[in-house]
């Protein structure tokens, strides 16, 4: 009789470990497939990434998003300066750069790059009055405008500008553009067109032939976690293959993406 009573115990026991065990297995899968993952953004680059009615949209967002969502993982968005993308993803702070970054050789030294999402280019802006410069080799000499820690800082450089004035938000940019203590703006020309189609054509104009961007815009994810990227890199083909992808760009741009984009 103790012999049984012992058995059954012991089945107990057993049971419990097997219950306990399989409710630890399903709440870590649980765990797993609701993982945030942080998407470092600058939100003043309409129509990529910016502020409306309190609430971040963009294309850059929708597209993080979809991936998020192929990842099976929840989205969190942090917002920091443009200049502060690439140390919080290095320090671990932010696990993807999702903001209209240019793959350039220079950042994929610091960075693991997705296959590029867009390709764009970059345009000079001036005041609609301006009749001095009508193009990048007009910068020589003059007071330009850039964002801080992007491309178009290099490119005003190396145009002779005789100042390149750095700011945080591209809407600073505008803003010292119409107040007259910049005499141009160089900026992306899709981020560019948006803005003067919003309204900021009423003063300003793109001027002369855009500067084509070979690298192309792309995600950026830490060196040091191969698997991230790689994960991503699917997640992109993904919702580019189901139509996803045409479909936020068609939101965002009016138009069918390239065919071969």
């Amino acid at each position: 009789m103790m012999k049984k009573q012992l058995m059954l115990a012991a089945a107990a026991l057993t049971a419990t470990a097997c219950i306990a065990g399989c409710g630890s297995s399903d709440n870590a899968g649980a765990a797993k497939e609701n993982a945030t993952f942080i998407v470092g953004m600058e939100p003043t680059f309409p129509p990529f990434e910016f502020t409306e009615n309190d609430k971040y949209v963009g294309f850059d967002l929708d597209l993080a998003q979809a991936l998020c969502d192929k990842m099976g993982v929840k989205m969190e968005v942090k917002s920091m300066g443009f200049d502060a993308l690439i140390p919080a993803l290095k320090s671990g702070q932010i696990d993807m750069i999702a903001s209209g970054m240019d793959a350039t050789e220079e950042r994929a030294k610091q960075v693991a790059f997705t296959t590029p999402y867009f390709f764009d280019g970059y345009s000079v802006v001036v005041r609609k009055d301006n009749t001095t410069i009508n193009g990048f080799d007009d910068l020589k000499g003059k007071v330009v405008g850039a964002q801080v820690g992007t491309k178009p800082v290099d490119i005003a450089t190396e145009h002779g500008a005789a100042t390149v004035k750095q700011y945080d938000a591209n809407s600073q940019g505008w803003m010292e553009l119409n107040s007259g203590t910049c005499d141009a703006v160089v900026i992306n020309t899709s981020v560019a067109l948006f803005y003067l189609k919003q309204g900021g054509d009423k003063d300003l104009k793109i001027v002369g032939e855009s500067e084509v961007l070979n690298s192309g815009l792309a995600m950026a994810l830490n060196k040091e976690k191969p698997e991230q990227l790689e994960k991503v890199n699917k997640a992109l083909a993904d919702i580019k293959a189901d139509g996803t992808y045409a479909q936020i760009y068609k939101k965002w741009f009016g138009v069918e993406p390239p065919a071969d984009k």
